[in-house]
């Protein structure tokens, strides 16, 4: 697994053993990217169930501010930190481990901070809609952020969600990414 574009491009990337993370593939990634395209200069991005870090580490190769990195696994946390060194984002990139199941408390943050939230939960676990609420009652994204979501097509996301709406949903194989945004703050009272 590589960076594919921007300052760290080509720079290869630490991976778990096992079967315990399933990083997101090179494909789909750069796929992802592509429909971002210019959207990720000076945005702070929220990489969770981080696994190696890939989505971050992508994101802050192509200009992204910062990037924060959460996953409940010692090993993961440990590889993030190793990529994050590798590719000399220490000042801009850091890993937190966490268990998301239970809370976001882990985030700190006082004012909407996030503009790209990127979520690989494990298939098939029920983790999309308890994260995409915990997300929005912590209160961390701001106003037209993006969540995009890793999963498979048995386990769907809700088209309009406490202020969330589905915006695009794509297609690689057995993978399903799907895009939502934060409905502007006069839209979201609308349809409350």
């Amino acid at each position: 697994m590589r960076i594919i574009s921007g300052t760290f491009k080509g720079r290869k990337l630490a991976s778990l053993q096992g079967m315990a993370t399933r990083p997101t593939t090179d494909r789909v990634r750069e796929s992802i990217f592509n429909i971002l395209a210019t959207h990720i200069v000076n945005v702070s991005v929220l990489d969770l169930f981080a696994g190696t870090g890939a989505f971050g580490l992508e994101a802050l190769s192509r200009g992204a501010a910062s990037a924060v990195f959460i996953d409940s696994s010692a090993s993961a946390i440990k590889i993030i930190q190793q990529n994050i060194t590798a590719c000399k984002a220490e000042t801009r990139g850091r890993g937190i481990r966490w268990d998301i199941s239970k809370n976001l408390n882990c985030l700190q943050v006082k004012t909407p901070a996030y503009d790209l939230v990127f979520m690989d939960p494990p298939y098939n676990k029920n983790y999309i809609v308890p994260t995409l609420k915990k997300l929005m009652k912590k209160d961390i994204l701001k106003d037209g952020a993006t969540i995009i979501i890793e999963h498979t097509a048995a386990e769907a996301v809700p088209e309009d969600l406490m202020g969330l709406q589905l915006t695009d949903q794509r297609i690689y194989g057995k993978t399903l990414v799907s895009f939502l945004s934060i409905m502007l703050q006069e839209n979201f009272c609308r349809k409350l």
